[in-house]
């Protein structure tokens, strides 16, 4: 950013007059669309809030949105003045309202770059190669592909890929409300799940406020949780991402019985008794526990005996129960997230 830019935002000079978002929905007939699972925030405090959620950002700083629609969460965004802003919008439609804002950005010397692109494939080292410069991200999810591209991001801070080859890369998102309430339920709450525990693993995440259903339009039926996710800088596991999630997974699938039950469908159903016996034991973790009720730490050291086995007997790890003609009706998933 050149000199004179920073002072002119040092004097408190702001984006130009805009509509309102209120108003370019109206101007350019964009309604919300179900598929998508849209939902316009309009009130310019709550984007603040969510922007300030994220911490600091300086003047040398990226940051990512997801999903920015009209740009509402982006006017608060430019008004920290990164450096360069990036925008990854999937829906066309909203190209005429970024394109304003990247206009008005130009004076103060802010970057803005918009692609209309699906998150799930942006490629982020393809357009943010210098990790020199630290990155933030920021949105308001979808409900339909939050869980999806959390885990996904998971996968990446695990690889030290993608927008995580540095590792303070934070994120700050909307949530459904109980999805963000899981994402940090703590050791022995009901709402503890798989993905708290992924989460746990490689970030702290952090419950900021909630925003009610009504800020948004159309209304939610849902109330909306903003969690920001830090990553540690040291993971409580370097096991391999996907196993990790795998046997994560199956000890959630029956989250109301014992762990033993959900673990044990890793193994066929022959020594399936005696195998999981032995790898708790070994694990040193209570078999009759709640999966809520299992440590991040316990939930590693399952992870490790279930590797250690499937070390010794190749074949194990290619089993899936689900593969099976009839899956009795206890075994299938109270809850995948």
């Amino acid at each position: 950013m050149s000199e004179a830019a920073v002072r002119i935002l040092k004097s408190g000079m702001r984006l130009p007059p805009l509509p309102t978002v209120r108003e370019l929905v109206k101007l350019y007939q964009l309604q919300a669309l179900k598929q998508l699972s849209q939902n316009f925030l309009m009130d310019e405090r709550i984007t603040d809030k969510i922007v300030k959620s994220a911490g600091r950002i300086d003047t040398h700083d990226i940051v990512l949105e997801v999903g920015p629609g009209p740009g509402a969460i982006t006017r608060s965004i430019l008004r920290r003045s990164p450096q360069r802003l990036i925008l990854v919008e999937k829906d066309h439609r909203f190209l005429p309202s970024l394109e304003l804002l990247k206009e008005c950005a130009k004076p103060l010397d802010l970057q803005v770059d918009i692609h209309i692109d699906d998150i799930l494939r942006f490629n982020m080292e393809h357009h943010i190669p210098d990790t020199t410069q630290r990155l933030h991200l920021i949105g308001n999810l979808p409900f339909a592909i939050s869980t999806r591209l959390i885990i996904n991001w998971f996968e990446d801070l695990s690889l030290r890929r993608g927008a995580f080859r540095r590792n303070d890369t934070c994120m700050t998102l909307t949530f459904q409300k109980e999805v963000a309430e899981r994402i940090c339920a703590n050791l022995g709450d009901k709402q503890r799940c798989r993905l708290s525990v992924m989460s746990q693993i490689w970030t702290q995440p952090v419950m900021k406020f909630t925003i009610p259903g009504k800020a948004f339009v159309p209304k939610p039926e849902v109330d909306v949780g903003v969690v920001k996710l830090i990553p540690l800088k040291q993971p409580k596991t370097d096991l391999p991402f996907g196993l990790v999630e795998k046997v994560v997974r199956h000890i959630f699938n029956m989250r109301q019985k014992y762990c033993r039950r959900g673990y044990g469908t890793l193994f066929p159903p022959q020594d399936r008794d005696d195998i999981c016996y032995e790898l708790f034991q070994r694990a040193d973790v209570e078999d009759t526990l709640r999966p809520f009720q299992l440590s991040v730490d316990e939930c590693i050291r399952l992870a490790t005996v279930y590797k250690e086995f499937i070390d010794a007997n190749p074949d194990i790890a290619r089993y899936d129960f689900r593969a099976q003609k009839n899956v009795p009706t206890e075994m299938l998933s109270d809850e995948y997230v």
